[in-house]
């Protein structure tokens, strides 16, 4: 919770009146089984083959660092932990700063201030000194909370949270952000799902690697109470936060009074429920693997085939929509929204003009395949090329520009200060030395290409001369002929252009 929150030290460490923090202590000093699990989980996943030298040919040899028997890095990892302040990231703060010289790591901290209490000075203060006396470097990141946002505190928060996490992240190349999620959060996170009425993959709940966004959960195998008495062993102190006895958010009614009356009927709630999440991460991976197989066939130019789909099982066509909308990181619709979008997508007339709102998109259907759109004004627009890779467009489409052997157009032309713009009606094209000259508007048809896309698609002159039409091909007397050099151009639409 980011409420409210107030500097505390736990009862052992009052206890030590006078004494100094003993966060500085080396961890190696003090076994401890979560270690045990930290040390495990680190030389994993972190010192894995995206880290490694994998390149044998130019490393035939590489050499074994004496601490921990792994091939040399080309350069230590690096981890940005995400330090609230509470007792778990104080106690994984500890861990990591003991492990980083044994497994030769680089370790650095960012505390994310929301300015939500009066205390959140003192939090960011105390981070701020555990940091310096483990000798590990720290930021502070002050965001602006929009409580009016229509999210709710807490979810407006956490976006802001991992905003920061992720742009420090990449500012300071750090392989992984590390988050203290614990077994405990696991378990909530699955119930809380649940309640929602979430499918395999919410109910799968958090990755302990995830990779598509260069994220660590190393403690998901570890419950709160082994933090706590990790904690209470090495008297550490930290932040503690009253606003997570507030039974009105939905995490803490579950955590103070659904879960202590389970665990009194079910002693390892917490642990079976963590493992009934891992199973369903794994199913979630294979329904993730078998839609990516799918999507081999039918998904082509950032369209669907809906004849292809048709041939689907209903649970395994909704599988594949889910999986093309996260493409476009789009929030997944209800069980009842997707179903009716695949009625319609499969169902309606041949003819019929569908148009489907997903948030910002706009899914279509065009020659039996469906299509995610945005909507958009094309205003007219006149560029000149002059040799770069790539040119965006206005509209936020791209087109790429890619010396090739016998295709393309020809270089022996002098192709530079190619001319691009769009329609204006009536453009003739001859791509094809033994067909007619047709009517742009014909060719266009003929390739398929949706009508709302057509007024964006750029076209490219040469002195005066349509030469290409991204899409439909290079004007027959200036292609490249077999062996000679040129230039293929190519077009991502806007909405194609977004997501990758």
């Amino acid at each position: 919770m980011v409420n409210s929150k107030k500097l505390l030290k736990n009862k052992a460490a009052a206890q030590r009146a006078g004494k100094q923090t003993q966060a500085s202590q080396p961890v190696s000093a003090l076994p401890h089984p979560v270690l045990s699990e930290l040390h495990s989980f680190l030389s994993q996943h972190l010192f894995s083959s995206h880290h490694l030298l994998a390149n044998p040919d130019l490393f035939p040899n590489p050499h074994l660092t004496p601490d921990t028997g792994l091939p040399a890095l080309a350069a230590p990892p690096r981890l940005l932990l995400a330090l609230s302040g509470g007792l778990d990231s104080a106690v994984l703060l500890h861990l990591l700063a003991g492990l980083r010289s044994s497994l030769g790591f680089e370790l650095y901290a960012l505390h994310v201030h929301h300015g939500l209490s009066p205390n959140a000075d003192a939090w960011a203060a105390w981070c701020e000194q555990q940091c310096q006396l483990l000798q590990v470097p720290i930021s502070i990141s002050r965001v602006k909370v929009n409580q009016a946002s229509g999210l709710g505190i807490e979810a407006a928060a956490r976006l802001l949270r991992y905003q920061a996490l992720f742009d420090a992240r990449q500012a300071l190349e750090a392989d992984f952000v590390v988050t203290a999620h614990h077994q405990d959060d696991q378990a909530e996170t699955l119930l809380l799902q649940l309640f929602r009425g979430s499918g395999v993959k919410g109910l799968s709940s958090m990755a302990a690697v995830d990779h598509t966004r260069s994220l660590m959960r190393p403690l998901l195998g570890v419950s709160r109470q082994s933090l706590h008495a990790y904690a209470i062993q090495h008297a550490l102190t930290w932040c503690d936060d009253e606003s997570n006895d507030n039974t009105r958010y939905e995490r803490n009614f579950i955590r103070h009074d659904v879960m202590p009356i389970l665990q009194e009927r079910y002693p390892s709630v917490q642990s079976v429920i963590a493992r009934t999440a891992s199973h369903l991460a794994e199913a979630s991976t294979l329904l993730e693997q078998l839609a990516e197989i799918d999507a081999q066939v039918l998904v082509a130019n950032d369209s669907l085939c809906l004849q292809g789909l048709a041939l689907l099982s209903q649970a395994r066509a909704k599988n594949l929509l889910r999986w093309w909308l996260a493409q476009h990181k789009l929030v997944m619709p209800t069980s009842e929204h997707l179903g009716e979008m695949l009625q319609q997508l499969l169902n309606a007339r041949a003819d019929a003009e569908l148009s489907i709102q997903i948030q910002h998109y706009t899914l279509r259907r065009y020659q039996q395949r469906a299509y995610l759109c945005v909507v958009q004004v094309c205003e007219p627009f006149d560029l000149v090329w002059n040799g770069e890779a790539t040119l965006m467009m206005p509209d936020g489409g791209l087109l790429t520009f890619k010396q090739v052997q016998g295709a393309g157009l020809a270089l022996k032309f002098g192709m530079t200060r190619l001319r691009i713009t769009n329609r204006s009606g009536g453009e003739r094209f001859k791509p094809d030395a033994a067909r007619p000259t047709r009517t742009l508007k014909h060719l266009l048809q003929a390739a398929n290409i949706p009508p709302w896309q057509r007024d964006h698609l750029p076209l490219i002159y040469w002195q005066d001369s349509l030469a290409c039409v991204p899409g439909v091909g290079i004007a027959h007397e200036l292609k490249a002929a077999g062996g000679e050099p040129g230039i293929a151009v190519t077009w991502q639409p806007a909405t194609d252009a977004m997501h990758q």
